[in-house]
């Protein structure tokens, strides 16, 4: 079992000390049952004697079970807390393109329903460990009561073992189907909600989504589960009955056939009693580990960046002079077929610039936009900093936190922070809140912004608070103006950006507002994938008109 691997590597010297408890506990009730035989049963001595040491006995099993299945519990609770941490920190080092190919759908099923599955397995898990530590002494202390009734009831247990497990099999088959099928689920319930409100415009588009997807993939997920459940049931109900079958075949052997007196017989019987329940449980708690072993199989599948402890993309030292893109280029991946390029590019930026970007819609702005700010990895081609180009992990983190950004798909945090990471400077804030026109349409609790619902508009202007706030050198603003009304839209060219441009930040802004073309220090233009910069006539066209100058030229 992967699970058990996985906890015994990462925590050998607790899991030994489990394991020792959990043999102490199979050792006290073998104990215990010894007892009863030679105490109880064969020869009854002084009942006064026998009657306290059998209550400590059955006092110090309570005890020491209980210790066990707890340390086991408590264990496992900690490595999914360590699980649930690892993943999240992996999906915050993994790089942007490989996030977006397994999906939001994917990355949400993972954090819930694989650690919840693992959860529940390590739930399961002292069952499991005490069945088989138990199982093992007791088949030892059979073994000596009565080698030849142990091989007849061994065989026994091992046929009813067998086909109990080809039923759990069957159990691991459905879990996988019911584990892909979560995903898709996922994606519907992303669309119930994201799509919300064109669902409740659309009547015909939300009945095609619930009958035709929906329900489809729930379906899916029933017919997969009840079949689990089904042969989970009869695994855990053939392991049941067969375990009392035993009981019969070792009275018919010792009182039958004459292989042992009744005695042992007795003993044999109160031995298979005691292994049942423990038997039972064993069996009814492997579906649970083969779901955490499904989990496991899907976390891998997400091909996640390694896990590393620390947040090693700290902010570079030095102020940049120049960003240079050389013959860089880009090519989207669907599957096994090659998408959309762009480029090759050759660009070179000069610190405290203001750049225009436009481009019709799928021009490749967006994704020079991530190119720019590191999210995207060039195929080919070089991006350099001052003349050194980005080479290692560590190159391109540090690159990465020289920029702030405002993306046309951005999500709003709620949390002001400054240049560290730390409480942002009271003035810039101060002074963003009045220029931004929001102060009395925020409430702040310390630095923390506790009304997000605002209007999209509203939510842009608080998203560029956030990333001003920040204090990087680089901003990046991606259509940042297209939700605001003209009166601010007016404000944001000739006052916001004229005060970024004066702090010397860098701004590299992607636009549709031809009036305000001529506030830009370079005009870019993006087209079919290809990147030019319009100067002269060029740009005086572009500047009175954008949109026939993106569709004509």
């Amino acid at each position: 079992m992967e699970l058990l691997a996985i906890v015994f590597r990462q925590y050998r010297t607790p899991f030994l000390i489990v394991l020792l408890l959990s043999l102490a506990s199979a050792a006290l009730g073998i104990g215990v049952i010894a007892y009863i035989n030679e105490q109880l049963i064969e020869s009854f001595a002084d009942p006064w004697q026998v009657l306290p040491r059998f209550l400590g006995l059955v006092v110090l099993l309570l005890v020491v079970t209980l210790a066990s299945q707890l340390s086991l519990t408590i264990l496992g609770h900690h490595f999914v807390y360590q699980l649930r941490g690892r993943l999240i920190k992996q999906i915050l080092d993994t790089d942007t393109e490989t996030l977006e190919r397994i999906g939001s759908a994917g990355l949400l099923a993972s954090l819930s329903a694989d650690i919840r599955n693992v959860t529940i397995a390590f739930v399961r898990l002292p069952e499991l460990v005490q069945g088989v530590i138990i199982t093992i002494g007791a088949v030892l202390y059979l073994g000596w009561l009565s080698p030849g009734m142990l091989a007849v009831t061994a065989l026994w247990v091992t046929i009813t073992m067998l086909v109990g497990w080809y039923l759990v099999q069957n159990v691991y088959r459905h879990l996988a189907r019911v584990r892909d099928t979560e995903d898709a689920l996922y994606r519907n319930y992303e669309a119930f909600i994201d799509g919300r409100k064109e669902l409740a415009l659309n009547r015909d588009r939300a009945r095609h989504l619930f009958k035709e997807d929906y329900e489809r993939h729930a379906g899916a997920y029933r017919h997969h589960i009840v079949r689990s459940d089904t042969f989970h049931l009869s695994a855990v109900n053939w392991s049941n009955i067969m375990m009392l079958g035993a009981i019969g075949v070792a009275f018919f052997l010792a009182n039958g056939l004459g292989w042992a007196n009744t005695n042992v017989a007795a003993t044999y019987s109160l031995t298979l009693l005691f292994l049942r329940t423990p038997l039972i449980q064993a069996v009814g708690a492997l579906p649970t580990l083969l779901n955490a072993q499904v989990a496991f199989r899907k976390l891998a599948s997400l091909r996640l960046a390694g896990y590393r402890p620390g947040f090693t993309g700290e902010r570079p030292s030095g102020a940049w002079q120049t960003i240079e893109f050389r013959g860089v280029t880009y090519q989207y991946q669907d599957g096994e077929e090659e998408g959309f390029a762009v480029g090759p590019i050759d660009l070179t930026l000069h610190r405290g610039e203001l750049v225009f970007l436009i481009g019709g819609n799928g021009s490749g702005k967006s994704t020079l936009a991530r190119l720019l700010t590191g999210l995207y990895r060039p195929r080919a081609g070089q991006i350099l900093v001052d003349g050194e180009p980005l080479v290692t992990d560590l190159d391109w983190e540090q690159y990465r936190q020289r920029f702030a950004a405002v993306f046309t798909d951005f999500h709003l945090f709620d949390q002001l922070l400054g240049p560290q990471g730390d409480l942002p400077e009271a003035a810039v804030t101060s002074a963003w809140l009045d220029l931004l026109q929001m102060r009395g349409k925020l409430e702040f609790a310390g630095n923390r912004v506790t009304n997000p619902q605002l209007s999209q508009g509203q939510r842009k202007r608080l998203a560029l608070l956030l990333a001003v706030a920040e204090q990087r050198d680089f901003l990046l603003l991606d259509e940042w103006a297209a939700d605001q009304d003209p009166q601010f839209r007016r404000t944001f060219y000739r006052e916001l950006l004229t005060r970024l441009h004066d702090r010397g930040m860098t701004v590299f802004a992607i636009s549709h507002d031809d009036h305000y073309f001529e506030r830009a220090d370079r005009l870019l233009e993006m087209k079919g994938g290809k990147l030019r910069e319009l100067q002269g006539e060029q740009r005086e066209l572009a500047s009175r008109d954008a949109v026939a100058q993106v569709s004509h030229t």
